[in-house]
């Protein structure tokens, strides 16, 4: 899925000489988006909501590269929602998640276990992180069954409520507190929901359900992500995630299989190159700019998606929900400024 993006702790390893090294999340979370995590769907997605600090990292002092960096990295993402969408026309759901986690996870494994091998996966809460790779299996499902019957931009930007619910779900979860203002903006993300899926329109369904789901499942997966940093490596983390879900898929999908023509085979292999390279450009863009400055410029995934609904689809959004994608947007920014402030 695509994913709104949170970028936590986790994220980031510092290496000794000081350098940045980002964790195969999205990448290498997905994200990396951290590298497994928007992964997958973001979605996933890193839901940059300002839980970091907002002075730019060591070295960080090219904040347009990093523009076009994220930029480039949300476009990506919503090229992988648009193709989970169509192949999802063609194949069962299940069979569409392990060519998306599949092909990411030997790309990973090309990366990572050349230069740290099976250490990589070494965890102190294996339980912790099979829960948290759950939570990302999830996420990837409810999206793509929410695709079936949802217009990408509609579905997209339900789930970039993900920033707000881990706000909300923080406080009972990890005792944080927060802001009255705060709890205003996560209000005004449901409002803008609620504008998108206004009754007697289209998507007052309960497919809609769907992309919601998502994105309380990977809220749960953010948390996890932000409870284990103190303990495991992001490259930990993420590896661990995107090998679980791909072992687990894989298992399942003989059941399901669907032999693929020429050119789906090749569509399902730019499904996972889609979410690598979006993985790699949202990495390098926070070794050029600040957390605090490329936040905003997450939401551009949702201007894509609806780009891309039009352009692929035919799908043209309607007033309501431009309107209430500009209210979740808006939330967002507020969200993460509010955060940042405090």
């Amino acid at each position: 899925m695509a994913a709104p993006w949170r970028i936590d702790a986790a994220v980031a390893d510092r290496t000794e000489r000081g350098a940045i090294k980002l964790g195969a999340g999205r990448l290498l979370g997905y994200p990396v988006a951290p590298a497994f995590e928007r992964s997958f769907p973001r979605s996933s997605v890193l839901s940059l909501s300002m839980s970091t600090p907002s002075s730019p990292l060591s070295g960080v002092n090219r904040p347009f590269m990093g523009i076009l960096l994220i930029v480039l990295a949300t476009f990506m993402f919503a090229s992988h929602d648009a193709l989970s969408k169509y192949l999802s026309g063609f194949y069962s759901i299940l069979l569409v998640v392990w060519a998306r986690y599949i092909v990411h996870t030997l790309l990973m494994a090309a990366i990572f276990l050349p230069r740290s091998g099976l250490s990589v996966l070494r965890t102190r809460h294996p339980l912790l992180q099979s829960l948290r790779a759950l939570c990302l299996l999830a996420t990837s499902f409810f999206f793509v069954s929410g695709l079936q019957f949802i217009p990408l931009a509609e579905a997209t930007a339900v789930v970039f409520l993900t920033p707000l619910l881990v706000t909300a779900l923080s406080v009972p979860l990890l005792r944080e507190r927060v802001s009255l203002g705060q709890w205003l903006a996560v209000s005004l993300g449901f409002v803008g929901v609620l504008i998108i899926v206004h009754p007697g329109g289209d998507l007052f369904t309960p497919a809609v359900l769907w992309p919601f789901a998502s994105a309380v499942s990977f809220s749960c997966y953010q948390l996890l992500t932000r409870k284990l940093s103190a303990v495991d490596s992001a490259t930990t983390s993420n590896f661990f995630a995107g090998l679980f879900n791909t072992l687990l898929v894989s298992a399942l999908v003989p059941f399901f299989w669907q032999w693929p023509t020429a050119w789906h085979a090749v569509l399902m292999l730019a499904l996972g190159a889609c979410g690598m390279l979006a993985h790699l450009g949202l990495t390098q863009a926070f070794r050029y700019a600040a957390p605090a400055l490329l936040a905003p410029f997450s939401y551009c995934q949702i201007i894509f998606a609806g780009l891309l609904g039009l352009v692929v689809f035919g799908h043209v959004p309607g007033h309501a929900t431009l309107l209430g994608i500009l209210v979740i947007c808006l939330s967002g920014i507020a969200a993460a400024w509010l955060q940042r402030r405090n």
